[in-house]
């Protein structure tokens, strides 16, 4: 997969079936649209071009800190899993906000993207303030030479799938309805790096830390039962998110996990933490020795949970 980033000064030569959106989460609806747009792929041969922001436009209009559910290169992931071949992630500022819908089909999707279908859903909007809709799309597709196929939404207990809902349920930690709506765990990636050393010298939990970045949108700190990707082979795991509270000091946001079964030195290395169940809240406890103890519970709990679920842990294919 080709990914165009940082530049608006692009052009894909050869047609293409395009979409448009933030693409936050690969959640179930994600799933459905991407998957016609290679159904259009295999039926004209075009390749797939999703067109996407670097950033969360909200954060750029409104000044306020936006989070998301997957970061910039968790996107990427995603797309790439999917089988897209090109990702645009276009630069956005208040200029580009203040776009109008028609200038951003004839400009962008039209000469630079080459689309030649535009897969969108029935709330798709873009432009300025959002006023360019599926309407929109249908109408200038036949002068601009591009067919619209608009997608409707996949439904949960009718309600329509959306990031929101999925951010909704991470906020309750309601982990198991988030990764359904999902259709795969919810998950954070990250490079392993050195903690405090608290865990294997002192606990005799030896754990791996990874240090989310700030933009991403975690569930309530506390414990979880995970499953931690490390090479293409998944081991169960328990993950505490949050700042450590028991350890002295100004700890940062981070999600530190006990790796079932592996002894390697995971220093420096990329690893993708799942999340499956939240098993309690992140607490202070009084001393170390009674921290020790509350952890050996927590290997425990995520035991039982690992060995009650074992297609979770089947090797990646």
């Amino acid at each position: 997969m080709k990914v165009i980033t940082g530049t608006r000064e692009f052009c894909i030569e050869e047609p293409t079936v395009v979409t448009i959106g933030k693409f936050d989460g690969r959640h179930k609806g994600h799933q459905k649209l991407l998957k016609e747009m290679l159904r259009q792929k295999e039926c004209h041969g075009w390749k797939t071009a999703v067109f996407t922001f670097d950033m969360a436009p909200l954060g750029v209009v409104s000044g306020k800190r936006a989070t998301v559910i997957t970061t910039n290169e968790e996107r990427r992931n995603n797309m790439r899993a999917m089988g897209m071949d090109y990702l645009v992630e276009y630069p956005f500022n208040r200029e580009v906000a203040a776009m109008s819908p028609e200038d951003f089909v004839t400009e962008v999707l039209v000469k630079q993207m080459h689309a030649k279908v535009v897969v969108a859903g029935p709330d798709c909007s873009f432009g300025y303030k959002g006023a360019g809709n599926a309407e929109l799309l249908r109408k200038l597709g036949p002068e601009y030479g591009f067919e619209t196929i608009i997608i409707e939404k996949k439904q949960d207990d009718h309600r329509d799938i959306s990031s929101t809902y999925v951010r909704e349920e991470l906020d309750r930690g309601n982990i198991e309805k988030a990764n359904e709506l999902l259709g795969e765990p919810y998950a954070i990636h990250g490079k392993v790096v050195h903690g405090n050393h608290i865990g294997g010298a002192v606990l005799g939990f030896p754990t791996a830390n990874i240090l989310p970045p700030p933009e991403k949108h975690l569930p309530p700190f506390g414990v979880y039962v995970s499953r931690v990707l490390i090479d293409g082979k998944f081991y169960g795991g328990v993950s505490n998110i949050g700042r450590k509270p028991t350890i002295q000091g100004d700890n940062p946001i981070g999600v530190e996990t006990y790796v079932m079964g592996l002894e390697e030195n995971l220093y420096g290395k990329d690893i993708q933490v799942q999340l499956l169940n939240f098993e309690r809240p992140e607490q202070k406890f009084d001393s170390l020795e009674a921290l020790k103890e509350r952890i050996g519970k927590d290997k425990q709990y995520a035991a039982d949970y690992v060995e009650a679920h074992p297609e979770l842990f089947a090797e990646e294919e």
